[in-house]
């Protein structure tokens, strides 16, 4: 970050007294901070974000509170469709960090969930409960915040820490829907490095919810196909696999027996053909996730098998 232009946030930031600032600082930090976040979303709709100056996130220690100012639409609580996929790793990101910061253990199941969103000026405002001094988060959550932001691509973001009384939490309320991405978010950030593959994925839908079963529910949808397809769109809803959360495509097939699985596999084909599914390449793999402007297509489908226009779903 060393060789990026410091932005005129982080420069009124420090002249005020960082995580110092007095009380009268406030009211002139809230402005520029507002006008951060507004570029950084702008930022975020480039094929390159941050690389004059960087995409600001801001850190507040308040009232028991963790809180994070981020420049994705305050949306975002209720509607995955509101964000990109460089959006959504940068707000998974910032999810990482509040957890890291909180270290509030592994959860036993979705009533332990904490995050909790709401907005600052048009913008998403997440919030995790925690005591942290704000000399520790001045000191920590820069360094924490890199260590997720840092490997997204073609983002550079950084992290500010404010003074108590910056943000302003107003109502703050859960992501709506079990599966939603913020959800997913805090729950593998809590996971930590126990489980890969396979097993992240099966703890994962523990932790939101249930098991496989209770997620990739059977359909009385009596063509074979179309039964198949829904049950996949189904099970990567119900793990959150939207926008940057993805998975292995070979995957798909997991859980089906016999001729459905080579029929998974030709209907995951489909899905990606339609564009219900993007996929992300991967070192040796190809990865896909549920494709977030297509998430009214896609709930309708898993619901009702109203299939959109353009689906070709294999034959039998």
């Amino acid at each position: 970050m060393s060789s990026l232009r410091a932005s005129t946030f982080a420069a009124e930031l420090e002249a005020a007294g960082g995580v110092e600032a007095p009380a009268t600082a406030s009211a002139r930090l809230r402005e520029v901070l507002a006008a951060a976040l507004r570029r950084g979303r702008e930022e975020l709709a480039k094929p390159r974000s941050g690389y004059d100056s960087p995409v600001e996130v801001a850190f507040a220690a308040q009232d028991g509170l963790l809180l994070a100012a981020t420049p994705a639409d305050a949306g975002l609580r209720a509607d995955p469709e509101a964000a990109g996929e460089r959006e959504w790793l940068l707000v998974a990101a910032t999810v990482a960090a509040l957890v890291d910061l909180a270290c509030p253990g592994r959860p036993s199941g979705p009533a332990d969930l904490a995050l909790r969103a709401g907005e600052s000026g048009g913008a998403l405002l997440l919030a995790y409960p925690a005591h942290v001094p704000p000399a520790e988060l001045a000191e920590f959550a820069p360094v924490v915040f890199e260590e997720h932001a840092g490997a997204v691509d073609r983002l550079r973001a950084a992290a500010r820490a404010l003074p108590p009384g910056v943000l302003e939490a107003g109502e703050l309320r859960e992501p709506i829907g079990a599966g939603h991405p913020l959800r997913v978010a805090e729950a593998d950030a809590r996971l930590g490095a126990e489980y890969e593959g396979e097993q992240r994925e099966e703890a994962l839908l523990a932790l939101l919810g249930g098991g496989a079963g209770a997620v990739v529910r059977p359909h009385e949808d009596p063509d074979p196909a179309r039964r198949v397809a829904r049950r996949i769109l189904q099970r990567l809803d119900g793990m959150g696999k939207w926008g940057g959360y993805h998975t292995d495509f070979a995957h798909l097939a997991r859980g089906f027996a016999g001729n459905d699985r080579a029929l998974a596999q030709a209907a995951g084909e489909a899905l990606l053909d339609t564009g219900l599914l993007a996929e992300k390449p991967s070192v040796g793999q190809r990865h896909v996730f549920l494709n977030p402007r297509r998430a009214r297509d896609i709930r309708a489908f898993i619901e009702t098998g109203e299939a959109p226009v353009g689906l070709r779903l294999p034959k039998p």
